[in-house]
């Protein structure tokens, strides 16, 4: 299994949940994402506006949006 992305531009984690379904909602301290289910529910994602994420704050995001880990690594190599 490859590692988890470890200290990542702000911007290609943001692509990387754009590719995943998720839209900016808002922008301030932290970044506010949401994405609209098939099903109507919502998720919501925040993350902090910080120039670099690390990869522990990374799969905190994740589980709290119920990403795995695995869509998560395969949408960050498209990028």
């Amino acid at each position: 299994m490859p590692k988890f992305p470890v200290d990542v531009p702000k911007a290609k984690v943001i692509k990387t949940f754009e590719m995943l379904g998720f839209r900016i909602v808002r922008e301030r301290e932290h970044i506010a994402m949401i994405r609209e289910n098939m099903d109507g529910s919502k998720t919501p994602l925040t993350m902090p506006n910080h120039p670099r994420i690390k990869s522990s704050t990374l799969r905190t995001i994740c589980t709290q949006a119920g990403i795995s880990r695995q869509d998560f690594e395969q949408a960050f190599e498209q990028i």
